[in-house]
């Protein structure tokens, strides 16, 4: 099997780039969530929980347990999708939250407390109220996932979010942009394809023209 190309993340918004961890960019299709040891890895590259936290439930998960919390976090991502597409482009309604109530449910098993912590590495030193999170199964690696679409929900104006315009790619993004002009997911991924694609167009329609002319 060939090993998974780095997680993409151009949605400018963390509930997002959850959505696009299966994509369709140019042509190939990539599922970044497959399995177990994939979800390990996006959380990581997300740095959506400490390295320290995912070694830890990598040991003590019994086999197979990992791979039914992916399939878990590929079902939360496909609900969530559904509705993004549904609701992106128009600002959301306050009878939209009941649709919501699935991920309340995830947030609701949530185990987050605080604690004062001294930052020795500063000069000088400083006391910061540190927020953590109790990782008692791999059940809880679908909690800070869900609360990143919580945040989408309620930070993001969804009349920004976005499909990109490529005609093969399925990411989406949160348009920051002055204006909200952006169309791409990215210029390197598809906005350069579509410029070059626009310069062969506007080249072999001159060559038309001449041709024409020449006759």
């Amino acid at each position: 099997m060939n090993p998974r190309p780095a997680a993409i993340f151009v949605g400018d918004a963390m509930g997002l780039d959850f959505l696009n961890s299966v994509a369709t960019t140019v042509s190939t299709a990539v599922e970044w969530l497959e399995d177990g040891e994939g979800l390990l890895s996006w959380l990581e590259q997300a740095r959506l929980a400490p390295g320290e936290a995912l070694q830890s439930i990598r040991a003590a998960a019994r086999p197979g347990e990992l791979d039914a919390v992916a399939d878990e976090a590929r079902r939360l991502r496909e609900w969530f999708r559904a509705f993004v597409h549904q609701h992106k482009g128009r600002r959301l309604l306050l009878e939209d939250v009941s649709e919501l109530e699935p991920l309340n449910r995830l947030l609701e098993q949530d185990e987050r407390f605080s604690r004062i912590v001294l930052r020795r590495d500063a000069h000088p030193a400083y006391l910061e109220l540190e927020e953590l999170r109790r990782w008692r199964s791999p059940e809880s690696l679908l909690l800070p996932i869900g609360l990143a679409l919580a945040r989408l929900v309620v930070s993001e104006d969804f009349r920004n979010v976005k499909a990109c315009e490529g005609p093969a790619c399925t990411l989406l993004f949160a348009d920051h942009t002055r204006g909200h002009v952006r169309r791409w997911c990215s210029m390197a991924i598809c906005g350069n394809r579509a410029k070059q694609a626009a310069h062969r167009q506007r080249v072999k329609e001159r060559q038309h023209q001449s041709s024409r002319r020449g006759r």
